[in-house]
């Protein structure tokens, strides 16, 4: 089955996708079976256009490049549809969610999956807020619909963490998992030991784009509290809510407690944790910590992410990438893509 996908939002990761199935599309096709077209775009700023034998994907580049409406884009048989439309009347048959959505309510992203889900639509997604507030009935909406819900590219991008849990270390007996996942904390506690104060390093995350103007959901511990949500729901089976997640950011770290750690053959790091103890609960934090420079998240540096694995059978596994970036975050969506595409081949 060819995939025709609606892709609501056209921000970067939207883009990046894009840019991946322009250059890959031969060697995805010969590789994996692959083939998709884009049959719609909805973009609350960037305009939306929708034609039911898929839109040129140079073309849909080229014009946001050029500040160009999509909704201009000549030859759609539609333009101007808002994204419930585009979902609810196109003939995508996969929706990729990409919109601006607030983490804290998960809107208005989590109003579309279930629109998708509704529909009979296959999901793709980078938010995590969906996912961090209603996994388990969204989970459930799809199942009842017979469609996929995928979600890869909301803990670390294209670094392969949820696959990774579900497929390759399905059955391994996982008991704790222990991450960096958030590179924009990471990027500024590694500055810090290397001399820079706080409000320096955070200057020059920002400059850098590692950080928003606002950096509150980084340097407080919000984004990598959604994460630990997720992975607490979907690879340890518990339903933790963002309520019951211990969390502290880094902004009272100083350079006084940065130098302390160093002395002591530790340094700071902003770990997310998640243990699943004897009653079969989770208990989940986000926190600064003092690890040992033997611990196998010490040496993970700047912006990198990457998570700890405890398992009963395999022992500790580690894996670190980037967590956050057009290209990483566009191939998420299409490992989701080709996993589909594999569930669905007729």
């Amino acid at each position: 089955m060819k995939l025709k996908l609606a892709l609501i939002g056209f921000g970067v990761v939207g883009q990046g996708l894009v840019e991946i199935l322009l250059e890959e599309q031969q060697k995805l096709k010969q590789q994996y079976g692959f083939e998709c077209q884009v049959a719609a775009v909805s973009d609350k700023l960037k305009g939306s256009a929708y034609h039911p034998d898929g839109l040129d994907m140079g073309k849909l580049l080229e014009m946001v490049k050029n500040n160009q409406s999509l909704s201009d884009y000549e030859g759609a048989e539609t333009t101007g549809w808002d994204s419930l439309t585009t979902i609810t009347k196109s003939n995508a048959n996969t929706i990729v969610e990409v919109s601006w959505t607030d983490v804290q309510t998960g809107e208005p992203a989590i109003t579309h999956v279930k629109t998708a889900l509704a529909a009979g639509k296959h999901v793709t997604m980078t938010n995590k807020g969906p996912v961090a507030l209603a996994a388990k009935e969204l989970g459930e909406l799809a199942k009842q619909n017979n469609v996929m819900l995928k979600f890869e590219g909301t803990v670390m991008a294209g670094t392969p963490a949820i696959n990774l849990c579900l497929n390759n270390l399905a059955g391994a007996g996982i008991t704790e998992i222990q991450g960096i996942l958030n590179g924009t904390t990471n990027y500024i506690l590694t500055e810090m030991e290397n001399g820079m104060e706080y409000a320096a390093a955070l200057q020059k995350a920002q400059e850098l784009g590692y950080a928003e103007a606002d950096p509150t959901g980084d340097v407080e511990g919000w984004d990598a509290l959604a994460k630990v949500v997720i992975l607490s729901n979907v690879v340890l089976n518990y339903h933790l809510t963002k309520d019951q997640v211990e969390r502290e950011g880094i902004t009272k770290i100083t350079s006084a407690d940065i130098a302390k750690a160093k002395e002591q053959g530790k340094r700071y790091k902003l770990i997310a944790t998640m243990k699943l103890q004897s009653d079969g609960s989770v208990k989940g934090s986000v926190k600064p910590e003092k690890i040992s420079l033997s611990h196998p998240l010490a040496g993970v540096s700047g912006p990198t992410n990457a998570l700890m694995f405890r398992t009963k059978y395999v022992d500790d596994i580690t894996i670190m990438g980037p967590g956050a970036g057009k290209a990483a975050t566009g191939f998420a969506l299409l490992a989701d893509l080709i996993e589909i595409n594999r569930a669905t081949a007729v």
